[in-house]
């Protein structure tokens, strides 16, 4: 399981290294949750699985298409999940469009092989700061949807005052998740 907390945290790194410009602002929060889940129901036709977590709270989840190890879960199945998530916001300073993009990865394992994989989705949106209030610590920037937003900007942005009107922000979301089955000997 190490190997899989390593893959994790190893795509939240490297998903959080925008160019960021020496005097400008910046922030990257992580969060990583580890625990065991226990499956308490299997639709193999509608490839869903319910789990619940150790608070007894039941989640269903869809199986991707591409799993094909769906045949080996069944109810009391124990799984140990990673889960992870970073949030990196960094004003590049250089004038680029706003744009948006997102990246998924999937990587499951081979038919045959105990049940388990990764999960990595990343999404990034490049948008222009349009109004600057410091004394509120507001920040309204356009994205490439065209559409004005206005965001509170929390203390932990310590270089606050050097952003400007026309400086070009990065927000990059990352989540992964990772699982596998636990087998009991």
């Amino acid at each position: 399981m190490k190997n899989l907390l390593s893959i994790l945290l190893l795509a939240l790194v490297s998903s959080a290294v925008p160019v960021f410009a020496q005097d400008k602002p910046g922030l990257v929060a992580t969060d990583v949750v580890e625990e065991v889940v226990t499956v308490t129901g299997v639709n193999y036709v509608d490839r869903t699985v319910t789990i619940a977590g150790p608070s007894g709270e039941e989640t269903t989840i869809k199986v991707p298409d591409q799993s094909q190890n769906l045949d080996q879960v069944y109810a009391g199945s124990r799984f140990r999940v990673v889960y992870a998530q970073s949030v990196v916001i960094a004003v590049v300073g250089e004038k680029a469009e706003p744009a948006a993009g997102a990246i998924d990865r999937v990587e499951l394992a081979p038919k045959g092989a105990v049940p388990g994989g990764t999960i990595v989705s990343v999404k990034e949106i490049t948008a222009r700061v349009e109004g600057i209030e410091n004394a509120a610590r507001t920040v309204s920037v356009r994205g490439p949807s065209g559409e004005l937003r206005k965001y509170i900007v929390g203390p932990e942005v310590t270089r606050f005052d050097n952003i400007q009107v026309g400086d070009t922000v990065v927000l990059r979301y990352t989540e992964a998740l990772g699982f596998k089955m636990i087998q009991d000997k």
